[in-house]
């Protein structure tokens, strides 16, 4: 399985819009998810959006708003 990055939120969430240019910024390739497209995103993560998965091998991590460019990358050294 390949090392994935995944951002979770949806349109009209400036948050999400923000997370967005944080991992623009950085230059990381991701997928964004939007929650209204799948119910079981939508009932857990809500109230909870934006967040972060990294999907790898060893399972998927979870690192939830707020976020800064620094603790992305602290975050994404960690998952290796």
């Amino acid at each position: 399985m390949q090392n994935q990055l995944i951002l979770l939120g949806t349109q009209g969430c400036h948050l999400c819009d923000d997370a967005e240019h944080l991992l623009q910024a950085l230059n990381l390739p991701y997928q964004s998810l939007d929650i209204m497209d799948d119910e079981k995103l939508l009932q857990r993560y809500e109230i909870s959006i934006p967040i972060l998965l990294y999907s790898a091998s060893g399972g998927v991590h979870e690192l939830c708003w707020p976020f800064s460019a620094e603790m992305i990358s602290h975050w994404l050294a960690t998952q290796v």
